[in-house]
């Protein structure tokens, strides 16, 4: 099987001949510092080719950032500036980029795309992450109740703005699947409740995964913390999946299963073993492999590899992934 036949059968709850290798967050830049340290060869820059130099699976990613025409995720400059209707429309201007440098950028990987060599994957911003990158969390709280037309005017235009992006992108390349980052869970459940999400989100997610399934791409929302309550809602208006079911957190992968079997996932690898040996690198496989014999999951690491964990030990995790990823 190819990159793209591979991912879209594990995703779709088929046979593979192996499960995906990929790290969907890579590592901490405090990693790789640590890592050329320690071997790593300091000319590698780009997470593209330290991945390749891994071993992993080809997965090309491209941020549309709200606020940067770039093709990576930036540090948002508008953050918490929005207090009001007056400030959303003053700092306007400023926001929804022109993304058309960074989609040019996608024409080389498109043919890989086509020729199965590598997996082509976008991020858009959701409508939960980007009214809180501008108003703060506290304001937005504040502003389902005082000023729910100024949330429905930024998710409104974000909605605009990301569909504008889809078609823009599939003149381009048809990404294979997308995520939509929202980060709307912690560690005890959801941030809103799930009126908040009816009234202010599904709307306007129905109508984005409209234009999504038309382009035959899956949809995976990223949002740390713990996602159980979450899922039914994000099914319920065409979210296929989810990343990345932190551990400490305590997602239970295998009662997602059971409660929600067609629910597609990524991640669930819990990082905080990764510095602590061999054997609990291991063990940690082991507690996946009945998730994974399940189909519709892939496992990576469950944020990013953090600093602590040494070049020798990632590897020792690389070799062990490799092992448990033939199921």
């Amino acid at each position: 099987m190819n990159h793209v036949e591979r991912f879209r059968a594990a995703m779709s709850f088929q046979p593979v001949d192996r499960l995906p290798m990929w790290e969907w967050a890579m590592w901490w830049d405090k990693t790789i510092t640590r890592w050329k340290t320690e071997g790593l060869p300091q000319h590698l820059t780009g997470v593209f080719e330290i991945a390749h130099h891994f071993g992993l699976d080809p997965y090309q990613q491209f941020w549309f950032s709200t606020t940067d025409p770039t093709i990576e995720a930036v540090q948002h400059h508008v953050e918490g500036v929005v207090a009001h209707m007056d400030d959303y429309l003053r700092i306007l201007p400023n926001i929804y980029p022109d993304h058309a440098a960074a989609i040019q950028a996608m024409a080389p990987w498109a043919q890989r795309q086509a020729d199965g060599d590598a997996v082509v994957w976008i991020t858009l911003e959701g409508f939960f992450w980007f009214p809180r990158t501008l108003m703060g969390f506290d304001r937005l709280m504040v502003a389902y109740y005082d000023q729910p037309e100024l949330i429905h005017r930024i998710n409104e235009d974000l909605l605009t703005f990301n569909l504008g992006l889809l078609d823009k992108i599939a003149n381009v390349c048809v990404p294979t699947f997308m995520t939509i980052a929202e980060d709307m869970s912690y560690n005890n459940g959801p941030m809103v409740s799930r009126q908040i999400c009816d009234d202010f989100m599904t709307p306007y997610y129905r109508r984005l995964l409209e234009r999504v399934k038309e382009q035959n791409m899956q949809t995976i929302v990223d949002t740390d913390g713990d996602v159980t309550l979450l899922v039914p809602w994000l099914e319920s208006v065409g979210v296929e999946g989810v990343l990345p079911l932190e551990r400490q957190a305590g997602v239970d992968g295998m009662s997602l299963r059971q409660a929600f079997p067609k629910l597609r996932m990524i991640g669930h690898y819990d990082k905080m073993v990764m510095n602590k040996g061999e054997d609990a690198i291991r063990a940690e496989f082991d507690r996946l492999s009945p998730l994974m014999k399940t189909g519709g999951f892939i496992p990576s690491v469950d944020h990013q590899t953090p600093p602590g964990v040494s070049l020798q030990q990632y590897r020792s995790y690389l070799r062990l992934l490799k092992e448990a990823v033939v199921v």
